[in-house]
């Protein structure tokens, strides 16, 4: 079966992105550019651009991982108005969409995956598409890259129960980090700007998008 993959990708920014405000024209030429496809597993390369989440992984390999829905995608991109001259870093990339797609953005992207499989399917995958000003780190998702940091731009691919102080540290000043924090229909888009030792933050938006694994909350006991 033929699929015009090319058509599919105009479809998903015309009627997915565009329509839910996101009108900074740079992301949407990096997502009319980045072939969608390429970053999900073959038996679902058909379904690449749904306007839903994609199964990465299977059930009972660990936390199952998603590729996020295009809008929601977007808009927290287009919320932290990334410059040709940040260095990004880009937390729970999977298999690497994200980071390609932010590669088109900025000057350096480091991408953070925690699953060794979805850390080799990125460094291929990004390699096969010239995008060399990524590199992928393996490692706990909740702990960045701080050898790396520190960063203009810190997004994460998923939702959290809240952001680590680890993560706030390897912002630059007047770094921003977006999130999406609480899980399902509770979930927030968040923007957080550095301004010295401080970091403050704002809603932006509502978002459904699935949680990120590490992030969890430790209970403790109760009498």
């Amino acid at each position: 079966m033929n699929i015009d993959y090319t058509g599919q990708r105009v479809k998903m920014v015309d009627c997915q992105v565009r329509t839910t405000d996101v009108t900074d024209l740079a992301i949407i030429s990096a997502m009319l550019d980045i072939p969608r496809e390429e970053f999900v597993p073959a038996k679902s390369k058909a379904l690449a651009y749904i306007d839903e989440d994609i199964a990465l992984t299977e059930h009972g390999a660990g936390p199952r991982r998603y590729l996020m829905e295009s809008s929601p995608f977007a808009k927290l991109v287009q919320l932290a108005e990334i410059q040709p001259t940040d260095v990004v870093l880009d937390v729970g990339c999977a298999t690497g969409y994200s980071s390609a797609v932010l590669s088109r953005l900025s000057s350096q992207v480091i991408a953070v995956e925690s699953d060794s499989e979805l850390a080799r399917i990125a460094t291929e995958k990004l390699a096969e598409l010239g995008c060399d000003n990524v590199a992928v780190v393996e490692g706990a998702l909740q702990e960045g890259c701080a050898t790396e940091a520190p960063y203009d731009v810190i997004i994460l691919e998923g939702s959290v129960s809240a952001v680590p102080q680890s993560l706030f540290d390897q912002l630059k000043e007047e770094g921003r980090l977006v999130v999406v924090e609480g899980f399902g229909n509770a979930g927030k888009a968040r923007i957080y700007l550095k301004t010295g030792s401080k970091v403050t933050g704002r809603y932006a938006f509502n978002a459904a998008i699935k949680p990120l694994p590490g992030f969890e909350i430790a209970r403790g006991f109760e009498f």
